[in-house]
């Protein structure tokens, strides 16, 4: 049996719309509404709902709480999972990626950042598809450091996000 954990931060990938004020907002995880959609065969995911922010908001304080849940979790410590995701908003996605770089080096499962373009809620979304590539990548790839959206893997450093393509590349 292979153990995720799978960290919330936020971002385009659980924005929900307002009926009342019309916009797209993050209020809370809607990561387990994405879960129940896909068939998990010999996976176990511990979900984590750490913060729920856009990640234009983020702030140097929100990146250490992500490192930080990221050690507790399991990525330097021997614990219970074989990988870690961590849901985040794609405009500072590689900036939180360039960071857990820094601060876990050598970590012992991979941690694999993802997003979405467009979030679950909306037609055409690359949410769910998104979701589903970093769960099977965090359980076959090395430990190390990615990002991982839209058929590719990408190691940290120098991902960045292209908005032209609507997606990320590797410098």
């Amino acid at each position: 049996m292979r153990r995720v954990t799978l960290i919330t931060t936020g971002g385009t990938i659980e924005k929900t719309y307002d009926e009342v004020s019309g916009e797209l907002a993050n209020r809370q995880s809607i990561v387990r509404r994405m879960l129940s959609e896909l068939r998990l065969e010999d996976c176990e995911v511990n979900v984590v709902e750490l913060m729920s922010k856009d990640s234009l908001d983020m702030n140097d304080a929100d990146r250490d709480r992500i490192c930080q849940m990221v050690r507790i979790m399991g990525a330097v410590e021997e614990r219970e999972t074989s990988g870690i995701v961590i849901l985040h908003g794609t405009d500072r996605l590689a900036v939180s990626g360039e960071r857990l770089l820094a601060e876990i080096p050598s970590p012992r499962v991979p941690i694999v950042l993802t997003g979405a373009m467009r979030p679950f809620e909306m037609k055409n979304s690359d949410a769910l598809q998104n979701l589903t590539e970093a769960l099977f990548a965090a359980g076959v790839l090395s430990p190390g450091v990615y990002c991982v959206a839209h058929g590719r893997a990408l190691r940290f450093p120098g991902v960045r996000k292209d908005p032209e393509r609507g997606t990320f590349v590797k410098d």
